[in-house]
């Protein structure tokens, strides 16, 4: 895996120039802009929120990224095998180097917006966790599933050279990421103890369930106390966090929904959720447990494959 690091410094054109007043999604990717709530703002407004969306958004990288140096730390102590090891160690200089890189990015805009709250109880929650397996679980599938669906995204959407470089540099990292867990916690998975087994699936459900919960708090259908630093995003821009998820929910009850580009990745129903049901983390009695909560299991791993395969 030595052949596979990359040198931030030299990899990365750092003097690329950045304008830190200016989006850095193209309107066209800027699913926010289907609402209605939206389309009355001033366009310099909407220019303001499209930035500093795009500064939260980065900022999650970032702090993912902090998250997963931990738990790949950890993982390195946890994992019984030498070769098992060796892989979690470069990956957890892998991390580190992505943290240099999104945090020298973000420093150019000037603006870091705190981790969110559903991030922070998946890494909190993984870093206490009684097995490694199921450390590899919340670190190389969730954590890293959403990032390879996020990061996908924004290197489709960004306007900025810079950033797309930084993220076509990681996506190459995180994809490994995901498919060495898959080499591992199958097999670990495979040997178990059915009741083993089953502790292991009640973890990942836990913590796809606290993301979930996390993510419609986020976008307005459940409640009016969006994520902090979410809710700190819009008041930069001149907008009442209240308002904003009154709009959401006017839209909603008009018919209006949000439609992503069509070629967007969805980071759970393509790459987390296909994940997890690989390694057989999602058991019968685990299926129960998600249809009773109205969460959706996914099982189609074309997506999933071929972002490995390209990475």
């Amino acid at each position: 895996m030595k052949r596979l690091q990359w040198d931030a410094e030299e990899a990365i054109d750092w003097s690329t120039p950045i304008d830190p007043s200016r989006p850095l999604i193209d309107e066209g990717s800027f699913g926010m802009a289907q609402l209605p709530f939206v389309q009355r703002l001033s366009k310099s407004q909407q220019e303001a929120l499209r930035a500093h969306i795009a500064a939260y958004q980065l900022s999650q990288f970032m702090h993912g990224e902090q998250g997963a140096l931990m738990t790949a730390a950890a993982l390195t102590h946890a994992v019984p095998d030498y070769e098992g090891k060796l892989y979690a160690a470069t990956q957890t200089m892998d991390e580190a180097r992505h943290v240099e890189v999104y945090e020298r990015y973000i420093r150019k805009l000037a603006i870091v917006y705190p981790m969110s709250t559903g991030l922070k109880a998946v890494i909190d929650t993984t870093l206490k966790a009684d097995r490694w397996v199921k450390i590899a679980i919340g670190m190389n599938m969730v954590v890293e599933g959403l990032a390879l669906g996020s990061f996908q995204n924004m290197r489709r959407s960004t306007a900025c050279s810079l950033l797309r470089a930084i993220v076509e540099g990681v996506l190459r990292d995180e994809a490994r990421h995901v498919a060495f867990g898959n080499v591992y916690v199958t097999q670990a998975i495979a040997e178990m103890h059915p009741d083993d087994r089953e502790d292991v699936a009640d973890f990942a459900f836990m913590v796809v369930s606290a993301m979930r919960r996390a993510r419609r708090d986020v976008d307005g259908s459940r409640s009016f106390q969006p994520d902090p630093g979410f809710a700190q995003a819009l008041s930069n821009v001149g907008i009442d966090p209240i308002d904003f998820v009154k709009g959401v929910l006017e839209a909603r009850q008009s018919g209006v929904r949000v439609q992503p580009p069509s070629d967007q990745v969805h980071a759970y129903r393509d790459v987390m959720m296909p994940a997890l049901v690989r390694v057989g983390a999602v058991t019968a009695r685990a299926c129960e447990r998600y249809a009773q909560a109205g969460i959706k299991i996914y099982e189609d791993q074309t997506v999933l494959r071929a972002m490995e395969d390209a990475c």
